[in-house]
């Protein structure tokens, strides 16, 4: 399953290509992110589209059986689409295995009655449509919050910087993570590092970033990263595994999420999806334990933090007193 951690790093393929002229450029040592969680850690790991308690049990027990380290879960359908027995039990599940559960929160704007995100410009896309959207996101944390969630999952900057303003006053546990959609990821330093200040504790950039571009986002910010190794279709369906090690190298402290292409759309999910919900969450693992076998053989598999590890150190925040 897993080699030896005594593995020289290296390259894909540079075995073969050295000898035969073909090396790629050396690696800068200027390139390497020089930022960790707080546990000394480079690299979690996170599992999403786990819609609710029969799906995070199927992650659980697949996790158990190929020998994956599992960091996060994360839910897409959101809060509101679980009733409050079913919250309960995926809370107690994800403590009893020392996992993160995420939950999304709240209405947006691409399943709201606005004809503008049905345009060519997409409108305001995944946000909160007014008032009514950003009181719906609040009430869908405090509800989640109450219940034992520790994570909640936004896609609109003004929900994240209420929810962040909400947790700083101790309206919401201040222990609470708050974790940025890949439906409204930032493509770019200066966007990234606002995210960072309006609350974020981790933010999913778009999985089409180059390497140097993960580079520039280091240099001015140390939020946590998620991104997608393999993107569902509707993000761009990329698959990214052989570039795993870089990933991390350039944008350590990164989430490796592990995701699904050619899968069917699951949100907002529910028992008419109930097979393609848990056949694809047992393939999820399995392309995590693809990864961590791929990281292994490039001798690239240290530095992943403690299972269990969740918080993301402190960070620059926007005064939150305004």
């Amino acid at each position: 399953m897993s080699h030896s951690p005594a593995t020289p790093r290296r390259r894909p393929g540079e075995q073969i290509l050295g000898p035969l002229g073909l090396a790629a450029a050396p690696l800068s040592p200027d390139d390497a992110s020089t930022h960790t969680f707080p546990d000394g850690g480079r690299w979690r790991t996170e599992i999403p589209s786990v819609e609710g308690p029969e799906a995070l049990d199927t992650v659980l027990r697949e996790a158990e059986r190929l020998a994956v380290p599992v960091h996060r879960v994360s839910q897409g359908s959101g809060v509101w689409m679980l009733t409050d027995d079913e919250i309960a039990e995926m809370v107690k599940a994800a403590a009893e295995h020392s996992v993160e559960l995420c939950l999304f929160t709240g209405p947006r704007g691409t399943w709201d009655i606005g004809a503008s995100t049905r345009t060519d410009s997409r409108g305001g896309g995944p946000r909160a449509r007014g008032h009514a959207a950003v009181a719906g996101c609040v009430e869908d944390a405090v509800r989640a919050t109450e219940l034992g969630v520790k994570c909640l999952l936004v896609a609109d900057e003004g929900v994240l910087w209420t929810l962040h303003r909400a947790r700083t006053a101790g309206l919401l546990p201040a222990d609470t993570t708050l974790k940025v959609s890949a439906l409204i990821g930032p493509v770019n330093p200066a966007a990234y590092a606002v995210h960072e200040r309006l609350g974020a504790d981790s933010v999913n950039v778009p999985s089409d970033l180059t390497l140097d571009q993960l580079t520039e986002i280091r240099r001015v910010s140390a939020a946590p990263m998620d991104m997608y190794v393999e993107a569902p279709d509707d993000l761009g369906g990329y698959v990214r595994m052989y570039e795993v090690a870089e990933l991390i190298r350039r944008g350590a402290p990164l989430y490796l999420k592990f995701g699904l292409a050619k899968a069917p759309a699951l949100y907002p999910s529910g028992a008419h999806l109930r097979e393609a919900v848990l056949s694809t969450a047992r393939e999820r693992v399995r392309r995590g334990r693809l990864v961590l076998d791929l990281l292994a053989r490039h001798g690239a598999d240290e530095a992943m933090s403690p299972p269990g590890s969740r918080l993301p150190g402190a960070l620059r925040r926007f005064p939150s007193d305004g």
